[in-house]
């Protein structure tokens, strides 16, 4: 599959000039955890991350599990607390903006977790839940009733989804549910943390063309992490490879997949599954020597 390119025509095109404004800007971000016990040391999560997403601009975000890109996620929600440095969005220093702020905030930015039956509430309706945000927002429930039956529409569920519980869809279908909630306020940035990773193959595909079509109608943003960069590659117009809490590589899409400078982006590429048992077994060579290098 073709890598995403920054010329793509439509709604959601993001700019192509160095001068454009970015949406989200992250500069020298540090996050740590505590340790166990009274004298453990903080653990280093992130460390002197530096992003920039432009408005309708989709930046992946790659690493494997431990890589910190998850956290970086969840630095830019305001659900992790920022050890240093800066979280910008829209020209608004962010990062230590307070709860009812963040709260006025969920408008502009909403998230996509990783399993879509562990983010909904069993006990709620799919209607409900649509229009619980829009509800807190302000919307009377005449108002929410409208706008939750155009918010099944666009994730093409039927209308009389409203009605039933998460737990009378397949995993593709209440993924679905959750990306009309993140969408229910129109936000401008939506971060998606490995939003297919459990789901199967055939209905990965079904859920990332959606999040395509989503993008390009209505041009809203997408930090998109994961650590499969095959996905990445057909999602993004820029990539970012996360290793170890660092940025260790980023840069249009074609180029960090067609030409990758650092070893670790190597050997995610080499990690892609292959049929081949021949080519396997050479790039599990291959994988290991980058891993070495990396780790050099």
């Amino acid at each position: 599959m073709n890598p995403r390119t920054t010329t793509t025509a439509g709604a959601g095109t993001p700019g192509t000039h160095p001068e454009d404004a970015a949406l989200l800007t992250i500069r020298e971000l540090c996050v740590s955890y505590p340790g166990k016990g009274r004298r453990a040391r903080r653990t280093e999560v992130l460390r002197g991350v530096d992003l920039d997403i432009r408005a309708g601009e989709t930046l992946g975000l790659v690493g494997e599990s431990g890589s910190g890109k998850t956290t970086l996620g969840r630095a830019v929600l305001g659900l992790v607390p920022v050890a240093s440095g800066t979280v910008t969005f829209d020209g608004e220093r962010i990062d230590t903006a307070a709860t009812a702020r963040r709260r006025a905030l969920s408008r502009d930015l909403q998230v996509i977790f990783q399993d879509p039956y562990t983010s909904l509430n069993p006990s709620l309706t799919i209607g409900d839940t649509l229009a619980e945000p829009l509800i807190g927002q302000g919307a009377d429930a005449q108002e929410a009733r409208g706008r939750v039956g155009d918010l099944l529409d666009r994730v093409h569920l039927p209308a009389d989804a409203a009605r039933r519980l998460p737990r009378e869809f397949s995993g593709g279908q209440r993924q679905r549910v959750a990306i009309a909630r993140a969408l229910a306020l129109r936000p401008r940035l939506v971060v998606c943390d490995e939003p297919v990773s459990a789901l199967d193959l055939t209905t990965q595909r079904t859920v990332l063309d959606l999040l395509l079509e989503i993008q390009e109608e209505t041009g809203v943003a997408y930090l998109f992490v994961s650590h499969d960069l095959s996905v990445v590659r057909c999602m993004s117009h820029r990539v970012a490879v996360i290793h170890q809490g660092e940025i260790v590589e980023s840069g249009d899409t074609g180029q960090i997949t067609g030409s990758p400078q650092h070893p670790y982006t190597r050997a995610l590429l080499l990690s892609a599954p292959v049929a081949d048992v021949a080519e396997q077994r050479r790039r599990r060579e291959q994988r290991a020597a980058a891993r070495a290098a990396s780790a050099g």
